[in-house]
């Protein structure tokens, strides 16, 4: 069983994170040991951190003088139900750390508002802030708040159908206790479901269910078609940027507190425990297919490249339950995701959710999902389903009205808002998706990233024209009068704009750092997305702070590997090359794994490794003969392919430099490469919490 620290390097692809905790010792720059206006603000979590200004406060008291909140449907809804919160708010992983922890966020809890949170976020982080079981209608249960997503229990003939596992085995398996204290009667699992390909939707489905109980078939695993490949391909080939980028969007470093991270707005946070998945033995393959599930008649609807590339709702006729997976939740989900992957596609998102609201919508009398609560009642149930369709519909269509009338990718987003009736619905609001990166998502998706302007086609890199500005606006000292002066005047984003060129020209200028991090901070205090808050903070924290240089994960995920195809594991060594080590190489090979039966050509020309899949060379330069499942321990990094010829498991016929060429074009990808200039190098003393280590280390959405 790997722990979710051995998960990430399961995909060669996901990196590592740092370990960061609450005491720091920072290598102080020279405007701070100066003491210029570094007076750590009580009760922060940084010693260079600023409480919210003036400016910050009027766009928060707009914000609630501007939203309903005297509606309170949803935190009915959200407390229906209860039958018995968690008895404990830590939960420990099998290798000791802390898998899970509530305490943390009891802070969200003491006050009625935070002068630093936006009062639109913190209402859904405190809606977020449940912690128990729940009885959705009688025969199906929800535990809630024990990771980023919910797990559902539903009474079959015979035991208990798992929808949606979670991300880890042991809040899976603090669940299923809690279930059975209270209504499990001592039933088992006797089929588990799997929404979509996300992780947060099967990590714990080790902490539920035996693998050889589901190679026997006595209990099945459903999942829709193609979930194997998307699970793991998603997030391959760009795995190692993603999970640097995850750094920003999940605020990794930054302590849940009311200056640093306060939720995630689909849950409170990813758990921390031991990651695992189990093939599905059962694919749901038409776009609406019936079948039982022990006893149960259950619809399945696919639904692919909505919010996952494979995704499934499902009806339960019997109860009048419609499960929506992650295609409808409370709140706007992601069209683009600021981890980056594939931009969503809104429109065929908004059918399916059309469909389901006239195939099902009109006969069911309660949804829930894989995050947040239920919703009960015909009407109300009409009423999301048909509010989260136009959500999705009027974003896709009138981006492109607007694209169409020549708003560019560098405008749309101050230029788009959600109509006003959609506006006012709290499930409408940006959660997890924002108005503002998914608008220019949108046009990304069907234009690109060229706003048309000639100037921008051939852009200099940042750091090389970033010098030119600083020397057209006066130099450094005026570039930071100005800064500091709309920096007091609450114009933060005109000044992130010239603050941002100074210290891209001069990544070594402490200062220029400094308040472009105070700048950041007040933009982040002011928004109501916590993708956008976190990644505003995130960057003050890298800017005072440096990339930690904590420890980073150094083992694998079996079952992730194995997840993986040869195929893919052959394109992501294809990205790994170096192009400019492999001037001049060539070479053909082919790779045998005769227990799986799959053959391939592996090229190596013009600087490019290309392989094929199902051919043989006639006259290779090598030939590898390696089992598939001896080939995975390579993968994994577990056995060097060396070692494997050496012990005879492998087996090569030719020449062996094709392999030591092969090695020698490799490259090992940073998972601390710098994202902000100047922030590489600078050293840290940390002590590690193992749960905020491993926050969000899968990419779960």
């Amino acid at each position: 069983m790997a722990t979710r620290r051995q998960f990430v390097q399961g995909l060669p692809v996901v990196g590592s994170a740092f370990a960061v905790g609450a005491s720091l010792v920072l290598e102080d720059s020279p405007a701070y040991a100066q003491g210029q206006q570094r007076q750590p603000l009580a009760g922060h979590f940084h010693p260079k951190g600023k409480a919210p200004s003036k400016f910050t406060a009027e766009v928060l008291q707009k914000a609630k003088a501007s939203l309903p909140f005297s509606d309170a449907k949803d935190f009915e809804e959200q407390k229906r139900g209860l039958i018995a919160p968690m008895p404990d708010l830590e939960i420990r992983s099998e290798a000791g750390h802390v898998a899970w922890d509530m305490k943390r966020f009891q802070f969200l809890n003491e006050k009625d508002s935070f002068d630093s949170i936006h009062p639109s976020l913190l209402r859904q982080s405190k809606l977020n802030n449940n912690y128990g079981l729940y009885e959705v209608i009688p025969g199906i249960y929800q535990v809630r708040g024990l990771d980023l997503s919910d797990i559902t229990f539903i009474r079959g003939k015979t035991g208990w159908i798992v929808f949606d596992p979670l991300v880890s085995k042991e809040v899976v398996q603090a669940a299923w206790a809690l279930l059975q204290k209270h209504v499990g009667k001592g039933l088992p699992v006797t089929a588990v479901i799997y929404s979509h390909t996300h992780a947060d939707h099967w990590g714990g489905v080790r902490g539920i269910v035996d693998e050889a109980d589901v190679r026997s078939g006595k209990v099945p695993v459903i999942a829709p078609v193609d979930f194997m490949d998307f699970t793991v391909s998603e997030n391959v080939y760009a795995g190692n940027a993603m999970n640097r980028r995850l750094f920003f969007q999940y605020g990794l470093l930054l302590p849940a507190a009311p200056h640093g991270y306060v939720g995630q707005g689909l849950g409170q946070a990813v758990s921390a425990g031991a990651v695992g998945l189990i093939a599905p033995t059962r694919y749901v393959k038409e776009p609406i297919e019936e079948f039982e599930v022990d006893g149960l008649k259950m619809v399945f609807q696919n639904t692919p490249n909505t919010e996952a590339p494979r995704e499934m709702n499902t009806y339960i006729p019997e109860m009048k339950a419609l499960w929506m997976a992650e295609n409808v939740i409370a709140s706007l989900h992601n069209i683009y995701t600021l981890r980056g992957a594939p931009v969503r596609d809104p429109l065929n998102w908004s059918k399916y959710i059309g469909e389901a609201l006239y195939r099902f919508g009109q006969e069911a009398e309660v949804m829930f999902a894989s995050h947040h609560w239920p919703r009960w009642g015909n009407a109300r149930v009409q009423e999301v389903l048909r509010d989260q369709r136009d959500l999705y519909a009027n974003m896709n269509n009138q981006v492109l009205h607007y694209a169409n009338q020549g708003v560019t990718i560098n405008e749309i987003h101050n230029v788009y808002e959600l109509p006003k009736d959609l506006q006012a619905k709290w499930h409408c609001r940006g959660y997890h998706g924002s108005p503002e990166h998914n608008s220019r998502g949108v046009i990304q998706r069907y234009l690109g990233f060229w706003d048309c302007n000639p100037a921008t086609l051939i852009p200099l890199s940042p750091s090389e024209s970033a010098p030119l500005y600083v020397e057209m606006m006066g130099g450094a000292d005026s570039i930071m009068k100005r800064g500091q002066q709309l920096h007091d005047e609450g114009k933060y984003l005109l000044a992130s704009e010239i603050m941002n060129k100074l210290v891209q020209a001069q990544p070594q200028n402490a200062a220029a750092k400094d308040l472009l991090a105070d700048i950041f901070e007040q933009l982040g205090y002011q928004q109501e997305n916590p993708g956008l808050r976190n990644s505003f903070l995130a960057g003050a924290y890298e800017l005072r702070t440096g990339i930690p240089s904590g420890a980073t994960a150094s083992t694998t995920s079996p079952d992730v590997i194995r997840a993986m195809s040869t195929e893919l594991f052959l394109n992501f060594l294809a990205i790994r090359m170096d192009s400019r080590k492999a001037e001049g190489m060539r070479f053909t090979m082919n790779l045998v794994t005769p227990d799986n039966g799959e053959k391939f050509i592996v090229e190596l020309a013009n600087a490019t490794l290309t392989n094929i899949k199902g051919f043989s060379a006639a006259k290779p330069d090598l030939t590898l003969t390696i089992n598939r499942s001896d080939l995975e321990a390579t993968m994994m990094g577990v056995k060097t392919l060396d070692a494997q010829i050496a012990a005879g498991v492998a087996k090569i016929e030719g020449n062996p430099a094709v392999l030591k060429m092969l090695a020698s074009t490799m490259v090992e990808f940073d998972p601390r490469f710098q994202v902000l200039p100047g922030t590489k190098g600078k050293q840290m003393a940390m002590h590690e919490d193992p749960y905020e280590a491993d926050v969000g280390k899968i990419i779960p959405e």
